[in-house]
């Protein structure tokens, strides 16, 4: 049974502007920091922190939950061996998963997230 759906757009130029240490260490979770610390080009920064907030706005979306009732740094988005990512948290239920999609291009970044009991 689907539990929620969420799906979040941003344009990453306007995210560019907001994008200081406070921001970063706000959303990033420290498994995420350390994944964004080793990324070298800034194009591909931006798309990977964007891509993480999108998804981050999509898991809100999908459990129908504002921001106060759960942190950004609740939630962290990673990938399997095959570049598919999932996420690690310790929020949902037994038998509750979470899916999660992300996409981005050089001005957008969008993620779709389905929250499923099983």
């Amino acid at each position: 049974m689907i539990l929620g759906i969420g799906i979040d757009l941003v344009e990453l130029e306007r995210l560019k502007t907001l994008l200081t240490d406070k921001f970063i260490d706000r959303l990033l979770s420290d498994l995420e920091k350390e994944l964004y610390d080793n990324i070298t080009n800034e194009q591909t920064k931006l798309e990977f922190f964007g891509g993480r907030f999108a998804a981050k706005e999509a898991i809100f979306k999908a459990i129908s939950k504002g921001h106060g009732k759960t942190n950004y740094k609740d939630f962290s988005i990673l990938k399997d061996e095959n570049g598919k990512p999932y996420v690690h948290t310790d929020y949902f239920k037994q038998g509750e998963v979470i899916h999660i999609s992300i996409t981005h291009t050089k001005h957008y970044a969008s993620s779709y997230c389905v929250i499923e009991k099983v």
